[in-house]
């Protein structure tokens, strides 16, 4: 089974008048409520130094637009061009990203005994993975703001998107990646121009490298939730969910965590759903699954903390996963808790089962994040968090073609 809508993919670069106008309308701080114009460049709230989020006249969507006409436009995220916030439709740098397949995971949903198991496939986006998503709007975003040389600190999918859309736009990328990112990540991102540089050690070294440098009064930084916009086209993938399910949301969402813009963002848009009147009921619960070797989010979740502590010697195989702080840790934690929803650690050793076994069920090669969220589920129904009757969404967000290190046959399976 495979729900989808309009299959065109709209992939230009210049496209003045082709789409309605943005209803953005500011920032405002996801702390202290302090508001920011949407005209000029932002990073975080300068009175508090937390996220700053967008906001859109959602009145006037309620006027202007119905639900049902999205369907009628293009397959990509920009369908949702007026819940965006590119200003000038001539700025935007598309290569596809958005609206991915839905699928149906029968026979994994046979086995685990549950009726409605779908995946959502990130994977068939540019560059291999859902990162295409935030970068694409954000990379536009900057253009429109007249921002011209980028940098970010990655763990590997997000700085190949980067420099993908980078070149897209005609921007000068930096990408800080750790050392032992997978080969792939970092030959596309030189592939694609961008200016690479390995650090030992993880995401957050790279962070404090990028931030160490002192070429970076030039650039602007595109780190996760330390710019307004990656977020954003992030929430698309709630947008997406809702309209492939006919308006109506599952039961149960899980999701591979590590920075938590996807999360973050889905619950947004769950949010700004509701105020348009468009969704009704009850929320999904939204489930975030961690690594054991780096869980801040589940180890705060447990303790019902606020915010996570830093995790010290973080190590898994599932770079993405890697993050041992994620800066906007409160909002992850808040969406789990307003949804009554939970935090999951699996193993590495659980997770690279996972991705064998759902490859032979389901011919899909999870990336090793969207298999931890396939071992998370399997402990989930075990625990009855999950009941057979749930309709269930577990995301995979990147392609395992990425990964080709990790795909190693099973003993007595030849190779």
């Amino acid at each position: 089974m495979l729900l989808r809508g309009a299959s065109s993919i709209l992939a230009g670069g210049s496209r003045k008048n082709f789409l309605p106008k943005s209803l953005f309308t500011q920032l405002r701080c996801s702390a202290c409520g302090e508001i920011f114009p949407a005209h000029v460049p932002q990073t975080v709230c300068a009175a508090c130094g937390k996220a700053l989020v967008a906001e859109y006249d959602l009145d006037g969507a309620k006027r202007q637009l119905s639900r049902d006409e999205f369907s009628k436009r293009e397959g990509s995220l920009w369908r949702y061009r007026e819940l965006l916030p590119v200003m000038d439709d001539s700025m935007i740098r598309s290569l596809g990203e958005g609206w991915t397949p839905l699928l149906a995971a029968r026979r994994l949903g046979k086995e685990l005994g549950l009726r409605s198991l779908f995946i959502k496939e990130e994977g068939c986006n540019p560059t291999g993975s859902f990162k295409a998503r935030g970068i694409s709007v954000a990379v536009s975003r900057a253009l429109e703001l007249g921002i011209r040389e980028i940098a970010m600190p990655s763990a590997g999918n997000a700085g190949g998107a980067l420099a993908a859309y980078a070149a897209r736009a005609g921007l000068k990328a930096h990408v800080f990646v750790p050392r032992d990112t997978p080969v792939v990540n970092i030959r596309e991102i030189r592939f694609y121009g961008a200016e690479i540089y390995l650090i030992d050690g993880d995401i957050s070294d790279c962070a404090k490298a990028m931030n160490q440098s002192d070429r970076r009064s030039s650039w602007f930084d595109m780190s996760t939730m330390k710019e307004p916009y990656r977020l954003e086209g992030k929430k698309t993938m709630g947008f997406e969910l809702a309209e492939q399910f006919g308006w109506e949301l599952p039961d149960v969402i899980i999701y591979p965590t590590g920075g938590g813009t996807g999360l973050i963002g889905m619950w947004k848009a769950f949010r700004e759903l509701e105020q348009l009147g468009w969704i009704k009921g009850k929320k999904p619960r939204m489930v975030t699954v961690q690594a054991e070797g780096c869980a801040p989010i589940v180890r705060a979740f447990k303790a019902r903390k606020k915010e996570s502590q830093f995790w010290e010697g973080a190590q898994t195989v599932a770079s993405g996963l890697r993050v041992p702080k994620a800066f906007a840790d409160h909002l992850i934690l808040e969406a789990l808790y307003d949804s009554a929803g939970c935090a999951v650690s699996v193993s590495d050793e659980n997770l690279l089962l996972e991705m064998r076994r759902a490859a032979s069920l389901e011919g899909i090669l999870f990336c090793p994040e969207g298999a931890a969220a396939v071992a998370a589920l399997r402990q989930l129904v075990r625990e009855r968090f999950i009941a057979a009757e749930d309709r269930v969404v577990v995301y995979n967000t990147g392609s395992g073609y990425k990964y080709a290190e990790l795909i190693v046959p099973a003993a007595g399976n030849g190779g």
